[in-house]
């Protein structure tokens, strides 16, 4: 459990007293100065809590901890000073969103009463953090396994969609991780509606009707219906929502950033995994995506060029259900001894699916041997060695 804490100070002497006093009962790190303290934030941290002196020169400690607060916001933050002047306190709330604000000399005991206080607090906003991402992933994963079942082409798509978006935020540094993850996990969520004939269509670049492609379009907006059900997944919805508008629309002042952002990135991540699924090349799809920074975020289209594409060939194989394994493709279809049909030819095989099987297994029993296409790792080329082999160079 996290009970690092770090106080910074323009006065060395006062941050020695502060080692003197507390070092012994608590796990204590030092900076002399904001920039300092900053950069200890970021190479050493993430601390419980950051105490801050309030004048300090260059950058005022409300200005420090408001910046703590974007850089690490489960930190708790105390103001020390010893300017006890009022505006300066509720500035210090306001802006650095300050759990404690106190006044020097303070007494060791209000002190390390502060601090306690402050690892308490941090303790409960991180197990509350920590319990609402559980719970949402696994209802996530619930309703991922169900698109899994309903919609197997759906499915596949958004978990490569899912790898090209976390690889977008990480390069990134963007906060808000967890919203982009589980909005790519989603993203596709909506197709529950849309028949499969259509996404194979999609999928193979073949033409649609005016009422196919209606049908297909609709689907941010099903899904964000069906995530914005979820307590606490509005902005996620929206993301889902937005993900097919170009970034131009995406200027709006009524959308928030991050829905922004987040919507973008599954477009970029939606356009190069279809270009790629196609048979075609990744600095292809960066080019077209490159000549038109109306439609896509250029500084995101920067930040998928080194995501690592994964080469996978599907082999024939024919297998007992005991030997099914998540990622193999049905190459036929699944009945039971009693000829009732259950599972069609072209399915991604999940977890789920496996399970509901061995269930129809130990009461109708199931016909098997049966054939998949199972995939087989390749090396990853480099791109020139890709376009040879295909080419026959």
């Amino acid at each position: 459990m996290n009970r690092r804490i770090l106080c910074v100070d323009d006065d060395e002497n006062i941050l020695r007293g502060f080692e003197r006093t507390l070092r012994s009962e608590f796990e204590l790190e030092t900076a002399v100065g904001p920039a300092l303290g900053l950069a200890a934030l970021a190479e050493r941290g993430p601390f419980a809590v950051v105490v801050s002196d309030l004048r300090m020169p260059g950058m005022d400690g409300i200005q420090f901890l408001s910046e703590v607060r974007k850089r690490s916001p489960d930190s708790i933050r105390l103001m020390l000073s010893g300017n006890a002047d009022l505006d300066a306190a509720i500035a210090s709330v306001n802006q650095g969103n300050v759990f404690q604000f106190l006044t020097k000399p303070c007494p060791s005991d209000a002190l390390r009463s502060a601090l306690e206080s402050a690892l308490k607090q941090y303790q409960l906003v991180t197990a509350e953090r920590e319990l609402l991402e559980d719970t949402l992933n696994g209802g996530v994963s619930m309703m991922t396994e169900v698109l899994s079942i309903v919609n197997p082409l759906a499915f596949s798509r958004a978990s490569r969609i899912r790898k090209y978006v976390r690889h977008m935020a990480t390069e990134l540094r963007l906060a808000n991780l967890w919203e982009f993850d589980l909005a790519a996990m989603l993203s596709q969520i909506g197709c529950i509606a849309v028949p499969s004939e259509i996404l194979e269509k999609v999928n193979a670049r073949k033409a649609l009707s005016k009422e196919e492609e209606e049908t297909f379009r609709s689907h941010p907006s099903i899904g964000c219906s069906l995530v914005a059900k979820i307590p606490r997944l509005g902005v996620v919805g929206e993301i889902i929502r937005n993900q097919m508008i170009p970034h131009r629309d995406l200027r709006d002042p009524n959308i928030p950033d991050v829905v922004a952002v987040g919507a973008q990135m599954l477009m970029i991540a939606i356009y190069f995994d279809e270009t790629l699924s196609r048979g075609g090349f990744a600095e292809s799809a960066l080019k077209v995506m490159g000549d038109r920074p109306e439609v896509y975020q250029p500084s995101l289209v920067a930040a998928i060029k080194t995501a690592e594409i994964s080469a996978v060939e599907l082999a024939v194989k024919t297998v007992n259900l005991r030997d099914l394994q998540p990622r193999m493709v049905l190459h036929e279809d699944i009945s039971a001894k009693n000829g009732l049909f259950l599972v069609a030819k072209g399915h991604v095989v999940s977890e789920a699916l496996i399970a509901r099987l061995q269930n129809f297994a130990r009461t109708l029993g199931i016909n098997e041997p049966v054939t998949v296409l199972a995939p087989v790792s390749q090396p990853v080329l480099p791109e020139r060695l890709r376009r040879e082999q295909l080419v026959g160079k």
